[in-house]
């Protein structure tokens, strides 16, 4: 179940972290899952003794061949009942690009406005959940305008 957040869970293990990167000029980036043929945020698992930091960091080198910044905002969650855990999404910010190590289950990014993801996701799979963690990702940047109803 997807819940926007302020601060991290406290009541069930985080199991995964997630994160909407954006860089200097707006636009942020998500990258190809080959093996479900879908554009998903940068993420994954937090491997045994990695803080939820060092998971993030590991993830989005592994995914996307990038560096985030300190600036990292938990902004939504989802609880799985299976494992009950969470996997917390932040809005982040792109340091730098470095090589993206190959043997991965990602095969690049793909940088774009966050209207352009929306539409794209809306296209290849209209998965609900994911645009409205982008959308949330959005107007908390301030790349999206949130309307009267609280969406964009």
């Amino acid at each position: 179940m997807l819940t926007f957040i302020t601060e991290l869970p406290t009541d069930f293990p985080i199991g995964g972290v997630h994160c909407v990167p954006v860089l200097d000029n707006g636009n942020m980036m998500m990258v190809w899952d080959k093996d479900e043929q879908v554009l998903t945020t940068i993420g994954g698992r937090i491997e045994a003794d990695e803080s939820l930091e060092e998971a993030l960091d590991r993830e989005v080198m592994e995914e996307a061949g990038i560096e985030l910044t300190g600036r990292r905002i938990p902004f939504a969650s989802w609880f799985w009942a299976s494992t009950e855990g969470y996997t917390v999404y932040y809005l982040s910010e792109v340091k730098r690009f470095s090589e993206m190590p190959a043997g991965f289950e990602k095969t690049g990014y793909v940088i774009m406005n966050f209207e352009t993801a929306i539409a794209m996701i809306t296209a290849i799979e209209g998965r609900s959940e994911r645009i409205e963690i982008i959308r949330r990702a959005g107007v908390l940047s301030g790349m999206l305008a949130q309307d009267e109803n609280g969406e964009r």
